[in-house]
């Protein structure tokens, strides 16, 4: 198999500049997939803390899109959308991330649940990005956004 096809067909392992974040959440995988598949659910989380979600998007299903437009608290718009890779419920989701101001800078993220006594341990690999400094930026705030969403899975 070509390493064309491979990219396309994806793998597991993390590739190219990559941010890999472990996390514990207190409430079932049924949940903690909602949160990530409804649009609704989306709209309370998504995010670093200094945004909003004006809008959230989501057809998940093998090729299905999802979008979310957030706005900063200085106005400052943003919007990132994907397509979806692998649909597996309450267990893995993997779609492809580009900003809309930067179509050509593909990523991809793969959320992987698995149930835990304490609830679901989340594992987030962001991977295929344009280069570290990227990834950087995008630790901060995937961080944040699984703050937002453990408060809210903790509220509800």
């Amino acid at each position: 198999m070509s390493a064309a096809s491979s990219r396309t067909l994806g793998s597991d392992a993390p590739e190219g500049p990559s941010l890999t974040l472990d996390r514990t959440l207190r409430a079932p995988p049924a949940r903690v997939w909602t949160a990530w598949t409804r649009p609704e659910v989306m709209a309370t989380w998504f995010g670093p803390h200094h945004v909003r979600v004006e809008r959230a998007e989501a057809d998940v299903r093998v090729g299905g899109r999802f979008r979310v437009v957030m706005r900063e608290d200085n106005g400052e718009r943003h919007e990132v959308a994907g397509d979806y890779a692998v649909v597996e419920p309450e267990r893995r989701l993997v779609f492809s991330w580009a900003w809309v101001s930067m179509p050509e800078r593909v990523s991809r993220v793969t959320v992987t649940l698995r149930a835990v006594p304490e609830g679901t341990a989340l594992t987030l690999v962001h991977d295929r990005f344009a280069d570290p400094d990227t990834a950087t930026r995008h630790t901060r705030g995937w961080t944040e956004s699984l703050e937002r969403l453990a408060a809210q899975l903790d509220a509800g």
